[in-house]
């Protein structure tokens, strides 16, 4: 089964650099910058809210976008891009859809009605599309079949297993579990596939011993199903594994430096481990490099 984003494996002793660098900043991003998508070939995709504009770096090392697309966006909150290169683009703030650009032909459709925002895209093994629609507390998931059902929450925000509160990033496994930033009530909902109640994986809630989460807006699964955070209001990134919940990156608060986060959005792998983040509040995108440093009795290590 080929995905089109990286899901690596880590070590129980990984750990990243403590100090980031800038992969693009505010002249490619825009202000607020909200998403990245980081594909298993290690293109870059990052769309910018106040042109509309899509960049794509097709190698992480260019220093300008390899290739710009124009599209009729307005203040695109989320991306995803599949096996085959078509891109997916939150257009719902004011248009009111989802748009796709086929890369196929190079021209934008319009897939999916919705009514809010999408802070959250996310597409299936089974080209299933799902929209993690903010202000109406909800996620929506469109059937490949063409048929559009509520996913999580019911439309009303509460703190209730069925409900959410302003959901942000969404991340659906193999499985078609959905894990959903459930952002003002403070944790990580896991809605099993068909089951209207969630559970309380990470933060407010959680039956087990988890971490304090403010705001988290970004969620990431890793190759052995452990969470990765972002977690927007502590200005962090958190990492679950057998251990527990700890923070691996921006761990002493709010700032501008390079080892420092502002209310960072989302993130994603590249194939070796890396981490890209959208650094909202500094209006740049961030690289965490992962150090190579591993332990010898390690066994779950793979670089994909």
């Amino acid at each position: 089964m080929t995905l089109s984003y990286n899901q690596p494996r880590f070590c129980l002793n990984t750990t990243w650099n403590s100090s980031a660098t800038t992969f693009a900043n505010q002249s490619f991003v825009g202000t607020q910058p909200y998403s990245i998508f980081v594909n298993s070939n290690n293109s870059i995709y990052i769309p910018n809210r106040e042109t509309g504009q899509t960049h794509i770096w097709l190698n992480e090392n260019h220093l300008n976008p390899t290739k710009t697309i124009e599209g009729n966006l307005s203040n695109p909150y989320s991306i995803f891009v599949t096996t085959n290169g078509d891109i997916y683009v939150d257009n719902g703030l004011a248009n009111g859809r989802v748009n796709k650009w086929i890369v196929e032909n190079e021209r934008w459709i319009s897939v999916m009605n919705v009514t809010s925002a999408c802070l959250g895209l996310f597409v299936d093994i089974y080209e299933n599309l799902y929209c993690s629609m903010h202000d109406n507390h909800r996620v929506d998931k469109k059937w490949s079949n063409g048929t559009t059902t509520i996913v999580a929450g019911t439309g009303v925000q509460g703190s209730q297993s069925d409900m959410l509160k302003y959901p942000c990033g969404i991340f659906v496994d193999i499985n078609l579990d959905l894990y959903v930033a459930d952002s003002w009530n403070r944790r990580i909902q896991l809605f099993r596939l068909n089951q209207p109640n969630g559970i309380t994986v990470a933060g407010n809630g959680s039956s087990e011993i988890t971490i304090e989460l403010i705001h988290p807006a970004g969620i990431v699964l890793d190759g052995d199903r452990h969470l990765f955070i972002v977690d927007h209001g502590n200005h962090r990134i958190i990492r679950s594994d057998e251990n527990g919940f700890r923070c691996i990156f921006a761990c002493l608060g709010r700032g501008s430096t390079n080892d420092k986060l502002s209310h960072s959005r989302t993130m994603s792998f590249d194939s070796y481990g890396n981490i890209y983040v959208a650094d909202e509040g500094n209006n740049r995108v961030q690289k965490i490099v992962k150090n190579q440093v591993c332990s010898k009795f390690c066994f779950s290590f793979d670089l994909k």
